[in-house]
């Protein structure tokens, strides 16, 4: 059996893939596929493996852009923060013209992957980087950062069911949203741990114009509407999929998760806020999207 060590990693490649944080990718990939699944099987259910393979690419180079482009900006920031100043760039161990040159490197592999998939993705492609890349400005001006972060990623289901069918839907716009309002939520928890440090630097986040508590309850309600989202979603695409009792364990799976990573924190208690960020929201999205895949399948 062949086992794979992180220090079989060239050391320069070990050293982007920390930049992108490409273990995050694990939030939205699995709603790619849930986007790619619907759209096969409700136009026919034979699999283009051309289609999935550019449609993983485009996730990884979207992503890839978008993640390297914050890390990019947030260069000044981030040298000042104690959390942050570990990053590749602040360190010193990624330089940031060569950062932004990875930037440009991933959108046009994105953009190139679009344009062999469908003209509509291809000339949706710039409107899904200016999202992807756009949002690491918000925080200089808008609260609303979270919800923009959360649309991004929202745009992984809905840009997967486009590749394969070329048209709009109602179930994976829906589930879109569900992404958008998870994500947001999460994002918000995460936020909790940088607000002093954001109030001293003028940064926008909900937790800086709310407060903890508040900004605690402002997660919950927007967990609670993306749950709501997905389970419409799922009711609408439970006959046309003939879907069954799988993804119905990996709905209350995924709600589940959603619960305990409000547990696992407090106001008072930010200690795990890296798990419920992480480990929870990871677990929910791979356990939904599999048993989502498994079941349309069978």
């Amino acid at each position: 059996m062949l086992v794979f060590h992180n220090r079989n990693i060239p050391k320069g490649l070990k050293n982007y893939l920390s930049l992108i944080k490409f273990s995050h990718t694990i939030f939205a990939m699995p709603f790619a596929m849930v986007g790619f699944v619907s759209g096969t099987m409700l136009r026919g259910g034979t699999i283009d493996f051309k289609v999935l393979l550019l449609v993983v690419l485009c996730m990884v180079f979207a992503r890839s852009a978008a993640m390297a482009f914050n890390r990019w900006l947030d260069k000044d920031i981030d040298s000042k923060n104690p959390r942050t100043i570990i990053r590749e760039i602040p360190s010193g161990i990624i330089k940031a013209d060569a950062a932004l040159i990875f930037v440009m490197a991933n959108c046009i592999l994105f953009i190139t992957c679009t344009w062999f998939i469908n003209p509509l993705c291809f000339w949706l492609s710039p409107v899904a980087l200016l999202i992807v890349l756009g949002y690491s400005y918000t925080k200089r001006f808008t609260v609303l950062c979270h919800l923009v972060l959360g649309l991004g990623l929202s745009l992984a289901p809905v840009g997967a069911y486009l590749a394969v069918t070329g048209s709009f839907a109602l179930p994976p716009v829906l589930i879109g949203l569900s992404v958008l309002f998870w994500v947001a939520g999460f994002d918000i928890i995460y936020a909790l741990q940088d607000e002093s440090f954001d109030k001293e630097n003028e940064l926008y986040s909900i937790p800086v114009k709310f407060g903890r508590v508040n900004s605690m309850h402002l997660s919950k309600i927007l967990h609670f509407i993306s749950a709501s989202l997905l389970s419409v979603s799922m009711a609408l695409y439970f006959q046309p999929l003939s879907l069954g009792i799988i993804v119905m364990i990996g709905m209350v799976i995924f709600f589940s998760m959603l619960v305990y990573q409000h547990s696992i924190i407090s106001p008072t208690d930010l200690n795990r806020v890296n798990q419920a960020f992480f480990t929870t929201n990871g677990i929910a999205s791979v356990v939904f999207g599999s048993m989502f895949v498994l079941d349309v399948l069978m």
